[in-house]
């Protein structure tokens, strides 16, 4: 190995240094995770419970459901049974007063109008069905 004295060619002492030195950072990020790792047990308290062992039961009754359908030329159907509006606001007026009430699906098909809709929304309102939805499909993206 051989060192050389003076100048060498080109180089001015005056130029700096530009980088940083990141050594000290990972070595203190290193001992910091060292740290955390050995205090985190310590932290979590782990108290040996025996629980216990219980069934439970769902606070709610599962609700019934009744599926309204409305074809495209209008015509209204519950389940697989065709309905004028007047039967159906009976039927859902009889279905209101059970507990749990029951919902009401409604699948209306795309190229129908919306008057049946509106009809069985205004008929549900008027019985007192809380539980109104409207069942869709999802798109198909290519």
């Amino acid at each position: 190995m051989a060192i050389t004295a003076g100048q060498s060619h080109g180089a001015d002492e005056d130029d700096l240094i530009a980088t940083i030195n990141t050594t000290p950072l990972v070595d203190v990020m290193l001992v910091l995770l060292i740290i955390f790792l050995i205090t985190i047990p310590v932290v979590t308290h782990n108290i040996a419970v025996n629980l216990p062992k219980q069934t439970s039961q769902p606070n709610q009754a599962p609700r019934e459901t009744m599926h309204v359908s409305v074809d495209q030329e209008g015509h209204i159907y519950l389940e697989q049974t065709r309905l004028t509006v007047a039967e159906l606001q009976q039927k859902l007026l009889e279905a209101a007063h059970k507990t749990p009430q029951p919902e009401v699906h409604v699948r209306g098909d795309k190229r129908s109008s919306y008057e049946p809709i509106g009809r069985i929304v205004l008929a549900c309102q008027r019985a007192g069905i809380t539980r109104v939805g409207f069942i869709t499909e999802p798109p198909i993206h290519p």
